[in-house]
């Protein structure tokens, strides 16, 4: 498998674009290069990697379900419980960047994505909109509810 090539795939909230190429996600989005996307992650390891969870929010952070934070080094990270169907897809690659599989401030459309992207991969529920992740930014001792 390609980390570089788009990836259609029903991830653990919605259908999504997944990629490790965030200027290609950036495009298919219509999106300025420079605005931040989130990126998923297979573990907790994985996700030290990458920033640090302030001491304050480490538990919240373990605990959370569908939840997306931003940390104070402004990049956002969901990370993925191995009981999830979307966690066999992420575990391959670790970590990827990931966005909703639809025009900016437009509803799914499976033609679009399928034809935007470079490989679709289905399971057997097919693809389907689910209720979006949570999302918190956090700081060193608050954190505060974005949607």
């Amino acid at each position: 498998m390609n980390p570089n090539s788009v990836y259609l795939v029903q991830t653990d909230t919605t259908v999504g674009f997944s990629s490790n190429d965030f200027e290609k996600l950036a495009v298919i989005k219509a999106r300025p290069k420079t605005q931040k996307i989130l990126r998923t992650t297979n573990s907790f390891k994985t996700l030290k990697k990458y920033t640090r969870v302030p001491n304050h929010h480490k538990k919240r952070v373990r605990n959370s379900k569908n939840s997306t934070f931003i940390y104070p080094n402004g990049e956002s990270f969901r990370v993925i419980k191995r009981d999830n169907k979307f966690f066999n897809f992420i575990n391959k690659f670790n970590i990827l960047y990931s966005s909703s599989a639809n025009e900016t401030k437009k509803s799914f459309d499976e033609n679009y994505a399928k034809n935007i992207s470079d490989v679709v991969v289905i399971t057997k529920d097919g693809f389907y909109e689910d209720i979006p992740s949570s999302l918190y930014k956090l700081y060193k001792f608050k954190f505060k509810k974005l949607r």
